[in-house]
């Protein structure tokens, strides 16, 4: 979470076409459409196309009869009845099979889930159960966060390649094979219970966390948030704390999610423009998920006393610090900078870093802070990450070096594929002096 940089969504040429409206009703949609059709076939790989197929359906009956009054309704009932009928076809199917051998009756019944275990816990969540079984153990850890930013956040290849800052080619192989690996191994569309759900419990935090991250600074497009993605992975990981009430880890990023979320309001102004963490009206944060994030924070510290804090329990102290001070220089700028170190020994990152530079910046100043970005320059993970130039132009523009913080922000905007940011970033360079005063 890039808490103090330049914060980010997808272009279309036509905003009130029909397909546009498809693509954005798709968007939202497309999670909990393909939970629920997963619920049905028990296949995610042949949710996502029975899915993809309802939007085929849209795209044709839409621009002659108009968009629906509740477009997601539609699209879930056309690929729900598609399900069920092919759900109904592998049934006479299976019936002929029957027929010819009954032997197949005398098979032994299914043991290995006890009646009455599947779901202890009672959550009847198919978005829930979609993210468990994409993080199934069968997957590397890469094709499991990749699988479920397709299936669960609704992302193109290339956001999800920015967000795992691998190419684009990379992503489309893992989600095919992880797609592939899932049916092959007969992996069930359920939640998992006990030491399993344990298991998977890394994975889909982290899935969660980057999810929330790109609807809250989106990679690509018009829009600088896309909040139903927030919405989604805020539910997800509520719900994750109520349902593991002794897991620190959980109700840390429960924490942080809350207090990011809070800047919602204040992230962008009357256009939709993006407005940076130092230039927001800090009255309009909200308050009650303010509260709801310290509550989770103070949860986080009491399920593990003693233990040193994790990595989202880290985070959503760097956030709390934003959410308890008046303004950005009122800031608690060296517990961040303290937080931060504990964060990079912790998880090692050149992205940590960056934001470790900035914190550096309000604390020991600007010129210092370049010296550490300086020393990323050459970090593969960082190479065409916009905010790298943003953050140094900064830090440029502080020590009176105009004419190189403007070559500065022009580059990290030719690296940003999201339009407001670009805007934004267009803007800071054009208000840098050549002269450098």
């Amino acid at each position: 979470m890039t808490a103090h940089s330049a914060e980010h969504p997808r272009p279309d040429p036509r905003p009130d076409s029909p397909d546009r409206a498809i693509e954005t009703v798709f968007r939202i949609e497309s999670p909990r459409l393909i939970a629920g059709v997963a619920r049905i076939v028990r296949d995610v790989g042949l949710a996502e196309e029975l899915a993809q197929d309802a939007m085929v359906a849209a795209l044709e009956q839409w621009p002659r009869t108009g968009v629906p009054d509740n477009p997601g309704a539609w699209l879930t009932t056309t690929a729900k009845r598609r399900a069920i009928d092919l759900v109904r076809r592998k049934e006479r199917y299976a019936r002929k099979l029957e027929e010819m051998g009954r032997d197949l009756e005398a098979a032994p019944p299914h043991v290995d889930e006890p009646a009455g275990l599947a779901d202890p816990d009672g959550i009847d969540d198919d978005l829930l159960r979609l993210v468990f079984t994409a993080c199934h153990p069968v997957l590397s850890a890469e094709a499991r966060i990749a699988l479920t930013l397709r299936l669960l956040g609704g992302l193109a290849t290339a956001e999800i390649a920015r967000a795992m800052l691998v190419p684009e080619a990379t992503v489309a192989q893992r989600v095919v094979r992880a797609k592939r690996t899932l049916a092959t191994k007969g992996v069930a569309f359920e939640m998992p219970y006990g030491a399993e759900r344990e298991a998977r419990l890394g994975s889909v935090l982290e899935v969660i966390y980057l999810i929330f991250n790109e609807g809250y600074a989106a990679t690509a497009g018009d829009d600088w948030l896309r909040p139903a993605l927030c919405e989604d992975a805020l539910r997800l990981a509520r719900v994750l704390a109520g349902l593991m009430p002794r897991e620190a880890e959980v109700h840390g990023l429960a924490a942080l999610l809350e207090l990011q979320a809070s800047r919602s309001a204040a992230r962008t102004g009357p256009k939709g423009e993006p407005v940076l963490l130092a230039d927001q009206d800090r009255r309009h944060w909200n308050r009650p998920l303010i509260r709801r994030g310290f509550a989770a924070l103070a949860r986080a510290r009491s399920a593990a006393p003693g233990a040193p804090p994790g990595p989202y329990e880290l985070q959503a102290a760097i956030a709390a610090c934003h959410a308890n001070a008046a303004s950005y220089e009122e800031t608690d700028w060296p517990q961040i900078v303290a937080l931060y170190e504990l964060l990079a020994a912790r998880t090692p990152s050149p992205v940590i870093e960056l934001n470790r530079a900035v914190a550096v910046s309000m604390v020991s100043g600007p010129a210092q802070a370049l010296r550490l970005v300086d020393a990323l320059a050459e970090e593969p993970a960082l190479k065409g990450y916009h905010l790298l130039p943003s953050v140094r132009g900064d830090l440029l523009l502080r020590l009176g070096r105009a004419a190189e913080a403007r070559a500065e922000f022009e580059r990290a905007a030719a690296l940003t594929r999201n339009s407001r940011e670009r805007e934004l970033l267009m803007g800071r360079a054009e208000s840098c002096s050549p002269s450098g005063v």
